[in-house]
């Protein structure tokens, strides 16, 4: 396998990690796999940095093990540059559709990959 297959490979890791209601209710969890440059725009218009997003994290749907969990699909990446991978994808959260495309970026080996930028956009129903 090459290194950017490796690189994209690193992403999607993280992003599944991510999605983990355990990683999303610990702050310490969620905050190695956040760049501390995070940005979000989320489904709802709402602009998210790394300091409110793991502050509300916890709280949010998907981050409980008693409640509806993200089932990601369609998961793929491309590696933009050396360290750089974007993914797209989708997830169903109950009956809620969303399409995805987040920014990934390898830090040191300490942390390893972070994720970047993250865009989430809702699909209405019906919607191919």
């Amino acid at each position: 396998m090459d290194s950017a297959q490796d690189d994209v490979n690193a992403a999607i890791a993280g992003e599944l990690q991510l999605m983990d209601p355990r990683v999303r209710a610990s702050r310490e969890r969620a905050g190695r796999l956040l760049d501390p440059e995070f940005v979000e725009v989320g489904g709802s218009g709402r602009r998210w940095t790394y300091e409110t997003m793991l502050a509300e994290l916890a709280d949010h749907p998907g981050s409980s093990t008693d409640a509806p969990r993200y089932e990601p699909s369609a998961i793929s990446g491309v590696s933009l540059a050396p360290g750089v991978v974007h993914l797209t994808f989708e997830t169903m959260l109950g009956e809620r559709r969303t399409r995805h495309s987040s920014i990934w970026r390898k830090t040191d080996e300490a942390a390893g990959w972070r994720m970047y930028y993250h865009h989430a956009t809702r699909v209405p129903p019906g919607v191919d």
